[in-house]
């Protein structure tokens, strides 16, 4: 089972310490992507979301504690 993650973060410092925190944690061979995610209908760039990708080939990973650790971040998991 291969799964993705999709992690909704505010800006993208917080983007970047949670896809550090997912390698860390987890043990992943590779850091997430990080995707600039513009709010729709928003021209400013203060109004993007950050998304971090996360993939999870052998559906190991814990999304309560991925999404703990987005909110943690003002962030959420998005749901599947």
């Amino acid at each position: 089972m291969n799964l993705r993650h999709v992690l909704v973060l505010p800006d993208r410092d917080a983007a970047e310490e949670v896809a550090g925190e997912v390698v860390d944690r987890f043990g992943l061979p590779e850091e997430p992507q990080l995707v600039r995610d513009a709010l729709a209908g928003e021209d400013d760039a203060e109004d993007a979301q950050w998304l971090v990708v996360v993939e999870d080939p052998g559906g190991r990973l814990d999304a309560t504690e991925l999404d703990g650790l987005a909110a943690a971040y003002e962030g959420w998991l998005e749901a599947p």
